[in-house]
């Protein structure tokens, strides 16, 4: 089954890659713009099935952006902004944007937004979510919750399950700390830092000798899972 395709129009690199993670790991396809002319470019050469649209983009703004979508498409938008006014609300519902969130919002709000306007749109069935993750070695079943190293079966707490878990959705891409913790707790503070290195210090150990061609330290930028096929 082809992955039903997002289109994300966000200039805030964090913002966009905690989105672009929460959208892949529910088994949706996403591609992402950071303005207004690139976010029109990437509409009209792979027309997506929704777009998730930031108000305040450089180029032209969201409201541009809705309005000229709005054009030729009637296809699902959902817009996101720090701005909370009434006004604004009103004026990016009323030039055609199907749905609107407030930033900062949780992401578990931005997929059931996300998820009840495709249904409305295309009445489709939600996409299956991967079914195995990893390498030849290392192999996490999200659904199962159960992760294989050189094919015995891998303790691990919660968190740690989770921690692995974000690591392998991305491969080769690096998370800070900060990102970490905010992904798996929701929160992000000094201490919960702190304790991030913990776990991944006993994620490692379970993993065993080799930990470290597993998930690898990338300095100046954080933690990433990286595994040769």
């Amino acid at each position: 089954m082809t992955p039903l395709h997002i289109l994300l129009v966000e200039d805030e690199p964090q913002t966009a890659q905690m989105v672009r993670f929460y959208l892949e790991r529910e088994g949706f396809a996403v591609s992402t713009a950071g303005g207004g002319p690139a976010g029109e470019i990437a509409f009209r050469t792979e027309p997506p099935h929704l777009v998730i649209l930031d108000l305040m983009l450089p180029g032209f703004d969201g409201l541009e952006l809705c309005r000229r979508i709005r054009q030729t498409s009637t296809l699902p938008i959902l817009m996101l902004t720090a701005r909370a006014e009434d006004t604004d609300k009103a004026i990016g519902l009323g030039i055609g944007a199907d749905d609107y969130v407030t930033k900062p919002f949780s992401p578990t709000e931005l997929i059931a937004r996300v998820k009840a306007l495709l249904r409305r749109a295309y009445q489709f069935n939600e996409p299956p979510r991967p079914t195995l993750l990893g390498g030849p070695r290392l192999q996490l079943d999200p659904a199962r919750r159960q992760v294989m190293l050189d094919g015995n079966p891998l303790e691990l707490t919660p968190t740690e399950f989770d921690l692995l878990q974000v690591l392998m959705t991305n491969p080769g891409w690096a998370f800070t700390r900060s990102h970490l913790l905010e992904t798996v707790r929701g929160y992000d503070d000094a201490a919960g830092e702190d304790s991030i290195t913990a776990h991944l210090s006993n994620l490692r150990r379970k993993l065993g000798p080799d930990s470290a061609h597993l998930i690898r330290t990338v300095r100046g930028a954080g933690y990433a899972y990286e595994e040769d096929d």
